[in-house]
């Protein structure tokens, strides 16, 4: 059988210039988790499939997640999100720590999905997480973060909108308006995520397969017709659902008065399938017609440790994958080009003899926290130029004796301007190369 010269469908391979793109991702996300004073954490590749059971989607347990029996008997699976080893962690320390946690990670995840834009089967995700804080407080921080993580790149509210919803105010309308049993209600979830995803018609046989009492499709359909903060706090006190709700009415009342007003709308179809969510829950949605779709996630959960026979506690986060985010950052051009490394010179010789000069003048530069790199071997003059530029190389240096002393030139190619400089004044030839 002749071996494939390609990766695992719905994986890729990462050649330099595709992983100066995910180091400038990647970098971009430290920076960012890091201004909010939140801590990297990692685990490991593998759990034992029962975690994700207790805590996972339907969907992810069936027909997404790569499990096997390893040697010893036991059944594992390569993860396929975050959050459940995150839970596991977080339930062996939490007694023992100060609140809030804040944490964050970016692992890469594993899940038998259909590849297609915005989606592979292996993917690295940006994954930020705070625990105790007081009551929306910490959906507000991490909210912020988001924005902040966003803007960082050049985005704008024209180009993204955060859309937000609350399960409270779905478990109370199936509950109390809707007077429904477990079994519809878990249904309707199902309804309400595809209702921006089906035609009208199809929504109105789904509801009326879920829903058999008129009035009270009514009062669905009224739901759904929410648009605003003002129309669902309208709607909460027309059904008498304030006290359920309340936390809700002073998260928007913050949200208001804060700056980042402008790029959260509310979405009454936002739900989140995993069913660990129990408070707000929020999409990221990029507003470019190339690129209309959710490209981040997350929301509150209350129950992560239980399955730990751990107590309550809050937490918040949410997962942003570098597929999703790289996409949204070609679309609205914010995404720099890679196409060349970018180190600071190019180092040739022409002569032999100043082959063991170039290699010590190289590490002297290296010392100075110049990257540098060294042409292998002497080169004729008149290819330097080609060589160079093909490379995208903005300065090089080209070592050579004059007047029995050897000196190194310095030149610019894109303004074509040069200077020579002796070997030892480096502090000079860093202020030439802008690095000083």
């Amino acid at each position: 059988m002749t071996l494939s010269k390609k990766p695992y469908k719905g994986c890729r391979d990462f050649i330099p210039k595709d992983m100066r793109i995910r180091e400038f991702l990647f970098n971009n996300m430290h920076s960012s988790a890091k201004k909010f004073a939140y801590e990297p954490y990692d685990g490991p590749l593998l759990e034992e499939v029962e975690l994700y059971k207790a805590k996972s989607g339907e969907e992810l347990i069936n027909d997404q997640i790569y499990s096997f029996e390893d040697r010893g008997g036991r059944q594992v699976a390569i993860r396929p999100e975050m959050t459940p080893t995150l839970a596991r962690m977080v339930a062996g320390v939490h007694r023992e720590v100060p609140k809030p946690l804040r944490w964050y990670s970016i692992p890469n995840l594993m899940r038998y999905e259909k590849p297609q834009r915005g989606r592979v089967r292996e993917h690295w995700q940006y994954n930020v997480d705070i625990f105790g804080a007081p009551k929306n407080l910490g959906e507000v921080e991490i909210l912020n973060l988001i924005i902040d993580f966003l803007t960082g790149f050049g985005a704008d509210k024209s180009m993204f909108s955060i859309l937000i919803n609350d399960r409270s105010i779905v478990d109370s309308l199936f509950c109390q308006v809707l007077g429904l049993d477990e079994e519809k209600s878990y249904k309707l979830y199902k309804v309400i995520d595809k209702a921006k995803k089906v035609s009208a018609e199809k929504l109105d046989k789904m509801i009326i397969e879920t829903i058999e009492d008129t009035k009270k499709i009514d009062a669905f359909k009224e739901y759904l017709s929410c648009s605003t903060f003002e129309d669902i706090l309208a709607y909460i006190q027309k059904h008498q659902l304030q006290e359920q709700t309340q936390d809700f009415a002073q998260f928007i009342q913050m949200v208001k008065e804060l700056s980042m007003a402008d790029y959260i709308q509310y979405d009454p179809t936002i739900v989140r399938g995993l069913d660990y969510y129990t408070g707000i829950v929020f999409e990221i949605f990029d507003k470019h017609p190339e690129n209309n779709r959710a490209i981040a996630g997350g929301g509150a959960y209350a129950n992560l440790l239980q399955i730990f026979n751990e107590p309550a506690l809050s937490g918040v986060g949410f997962g942003l994958g570098d597929v999703t985010l790289k996409d949204f950052l070609a679309t609205h051009n914010l995404l720099p080009d890679f196409t060349h490394a970018q180190n600071d010179l190019y180092v040739f010789y022409t002569q032999k003899e100043q082959q063991l000069k170039s290699l010590n003048w190289s590490n002297d530069l290296r010392a100075h926290n110049l990257n540098i790199e060294l042409h292998l071997g002497e080169i004729k003059f008149n290819k330097i130029f080609k060589l160079a530029q093909n490379k995208g190389y903005e300065h090089i240096a080209i070592i050579e004796e004059r007047d029995g002393k050897v000196t190194a030139q310095l030149k610019n190619l894109s303004d074509k301007s040069s200077e020579v400089f002796e070997l030892t004044d480096i502090q000079s030839i860093k202020k030439y190369l802008k690095k000083g």
